[in-house]
Order: C-alpha cells, then sequence, then structure tokens
C-alpha cells in the first residue's frame, strides 16, 4: 500500500512539474508572438489598433523594406563568418589551454584557473575602451578580423574554464596507457582526449555561435561601415532618436532570428548527445 502511495505521489509531482514546464515554455513565447503579429502588421495598423491588435491585411512591406535597407545578405554573410570562427577557433583554444592546465598540470594550475573564471565575469563596457584603442592602433578598427580575434578570446575563457575542469578528472589509466605505448603529448591530446571530449566540444560549438551571433555592443563599436556589420547592429540601425517604425523593426527582427533559429534545429541531436554524454560521465 505504502509503495503504491508513493508511486502516486510521484506521479502527481512529475504532471505539476511538467505543468509548470509548460506554463513556462508558453510565458516565454509570448514576446515572439507579439513579434510575429506584428511584423505582418502595417504602420497604420500599429498606429491606430496599437500592438495587440490583429492586423487588417497581411502587409509585406516591412520585410522587403528591411531586407532592402539593410542589405541583409551581406549582413547575413558578416554574421555567419564572425560566428562561425569564433566558435571553430574558440573550441579549438579552449581545447589547447585545457589540455595544459588539465591534463599538463602546469604549476599553478588552480591559479590560472580562477583567472579565466574571473575573466568571464568581467562586463564588456569595462573592456570596450582598451579594445577600442588597441584595435585603432594597430589597424585592425572596422574589420570582421578584429571581432573575430576579441569573440575568441573572450569565448575560450569559459571553454577553458569548462574542459580544464572536465580535463581535471580524465581518467589516468588512458592517459597511462597511452604513454606507455610511446605516445606523446600531441599524440594522446588526438588519439585519446580529443576523441572521449568530443559530445562537449560540440556542445561548446553550439554555444560559441549562438553567444557570438547575438553579440551587439562590442561589433556596435568596432564595426561602422555598413559592409561590414551584423546582423543585431543592422536590427538596431533601424530605430532613431525619436521616431520608430515598429512593423519594420518587428519584420526585421522575424528575419534576423530565423538564421538562429536553423542553426539550432540543426544541431539540435548534436547538443543533446552531448548534454546526454556529459551527464553519463
Amino acid at each position: 500500500m505504502a509503495v503504491t502511495l508513493d508511486r502516486r505521489h510521484r506521479g502527481a509531482s512529475r504532471w505539476v512539474v511538467l505543468a509548470l514546464v509548460t506554463l513556462g515554455a508558453l510565458v516565454m513565447l509570448v514576446p515572439f508572438a507579439f513579434m510575429l503579429l506584428n511584423a505582418f502588421k502595417s504602420p497604420g495598423d500599429y498606429s491606430s489598433a496599437g500592438p495587440l491588435s490583429w492586423p487588417s491585411e497581411f502587409y509585406l512591406k516591412g520585410l522587403t523594406t528591411y531586407w532592402n535597407e539593410v542589405n541583409f545578405p551581406l549582413k547575413l554573410w558578416n554574421s555567419a563568418v564572425i560566428a562561425g570562427s569564433v566558435a571553430v577557433l574558440g573550441v579549438v583554444v579552449s581545447l589547447l589551454n585545457a589540455y595544459a592546465l588539465g591534463i599538463g598540470r602546469v604549476r599553478g594550475r588552480l591559479w590560472i584557473v580562477g583567472l579565466f573564471l574571473l575573466a568571464n565575469m568581467l562586463p564588456q563596457e569595462a573592456l570596450i575602451y582598451p579594445l577600442y584603442y588597441v584595435a585603432k592602433e594597430v589597424g585592425l578598427y572596422n574589420t570582421r578580423l578584429v571581432v573575430i580575434i576579441i569573440f575568441t578570446v573572450i569565448q575560450s575563457a569559459f571553454g577553458t574554464y569548462l574542459l580544464a575542469s572536465v580535463m581535471s578528472t580524465f581518467p589516468r589509466s588512458l592517459l597511462e596507457a597511452a604513454a606507455l605505448d610511446g605516445a606523446g603529448k600531441w599524440t594522446v591530446l588526438w588519439r585519446v582526449v580529443f576523441p572521449n571530449l568530443r559530445p562537449t566540444l560540440a556542445v561548446l560549438l553550439v554555444f560559441f555561435f549562438i553567444w557570438t551571433w547575438n553579440e551587439f555592443l562590442i561589433p556596435l563599436v568596432m564595426l561602422i561601415d555598413n559592409s561590414t556589420q551584423t546582423i543585431p547592429v543592422a536590427l538596431a540601425s533601424l530605430q532613431g532618436d525619436r521616431l520608430m517604425d515598429a512593423p519594420t523593426t518587428n519584420a526585421g527582427a522575424l528575419i534576423s532570428l530565423v538564421p538562429a533559429v536553423l542553426f539550432f534545429l540543426i544541431f539540435q541531436r548534436t547538443l543533446s548527445r552531448g548534454i546526454t554524454a556529459g551527464a553519463e560521465k
């Protein structure tokens, strides 16, 4: 009887948790519903009926206006190049740093890992002026390369901290067996460590891409030319000091959201496998 009651209690708790999670998901979808609703609304509808009304016509001019005014294909290319480069380079740098700290047993390893953790806590506002000054001095200002370098360092700080913690628990028996077989440190990294960390590295790759794709402040300061700007900066350019075309802004936000959502959906299975593998380990 006690076992049956316990099972019923756990079953009821699961339904309550599921209901709360579903409610939270619906609440999070509300802003996206408003964006979708106003993306196909004319400025006249928006001004007269407000943002909560149903559009009187299927208005597509906001989409075409945003596409043409900001040269969206070029902005999409810039964002893809920057985010993709940062994701790949950030994972490589994180792996090399963490290998030295987590397995190489560098002296003062805990202090170095602590510095990487501290670097993750620094706000970008505190970094923007020195980064701007250095970029101007070395001649990289207003280039995609400077943004790639900056975000590779920023993202790899988090990646190094995470991977160093994972590698510190790496089975020593595998490393010793590889050493007995005559494998050097480079061989151990790519033949032993890398295959075991591949799911975790895949998760980092997805996170680095999405985080960099959504970055705004540093690209806003570093990229002042239309030919180098990213999608978030282009979206912000639609807003003036006193006036804002809300339907066009919502249409631009909708178009800008599609690539990131597609990327996430394509790599969703990779992300799930990586998180599951990490939980099993």
